[in-house]
């Protein structure tokens, strides 16, 4: 029987899927988190600590989620196969950093947003509607998101107590892959975003991490 291709349908479905399982779930990753190399934890008997760290995990995992699916939403919209196979590669990195956060998550006692559902619907809806602007837009968008997700980690490098290696090793190396995936968009031809545009989205992040912190 001949192959059908898959309809625009069949990969928004898979798209929901894949978020469902990246919302709820660990998914597995093919790199060991950074955290890993740290034999004990720090954190072990600071509960108050623990419960501050985790909360920042927390938000770092919601955009984790965020990064999924907008990635998978420009991807479903790209008209470039070349550009769409770079969004899933970075896609498949931000698969390790939602695996890294819940991890921690987890070693801090602690739980994911319970928000991450509209977190993702939104994202996606956003990602696909990037998509549909062009290649060289949805890039911008691309770019700029993580410039913006690099300033975000790095302030968490600053508020994470420093006796917690183990969540400041993850947010390092997440911060370094984020700024290599607006590089990739970059020298993939972005164009730059309007300050409007800049100054809504983190505006948005800023609505999102505060509520995410909390909840």
């Amino acid at each position: 029987m001949k192959h059908q291709p898959s309809t625009f349908i069949d990969q928004l479905v898979s798209s929901l899927d894949h978020g469902l399982r990246s919302t709820f779930t660990k998914p597995a990753a093919d790199r060991v988190s950074p955290g890993d190399a740290i034999q004990q934890d720090p954190l072990h008997e600071q509960p108050n600590l623990k419960q501050y760290s985790a909360s920042l995990m927390r938000v770092n995992h919601v955009g984790e989620v965020c990064a999924q699916a907008l990635y998978q939403g420009q991807a479903l919209t790209s008209r470039s196969p070349e550009v769409r196979k770079k969004m899933q590669y970075a896609a498949k990195e931000e698969i390790d950093h939602l695996n890294w956060c819940y991890q921690r998550i987890e070693q801090l006692d602690g739980h994911t947003s319970y928000l991450n559902p509209i977190w993702y619907l939104g994202s996606l809806a956003l990602g696909i509607g990037a998509g549909l602007t062009g290649d060289r837009w949805s890039l911008g968008f691309l770019a700029e998101t993580e410039r913006q997700v690099v300033e975000h980690l790095e302030s968490h490098l600053d508020r994470l107590p420093k006796q917690d290696t183990i969540s400041r090793a993850v947010v390092t190396q997440m911060a370094k892959d984020e700024a290599q995936h607006a590089d990739m968009a970059e020298t993939s031809g972005a164009a730059e975003l309007p300050r409007p545009i800049k100054d809504l989205m983190r505006a948005t992040a800023k609505i999102m991490t505060t509520l995410s912190e909390k909840i």
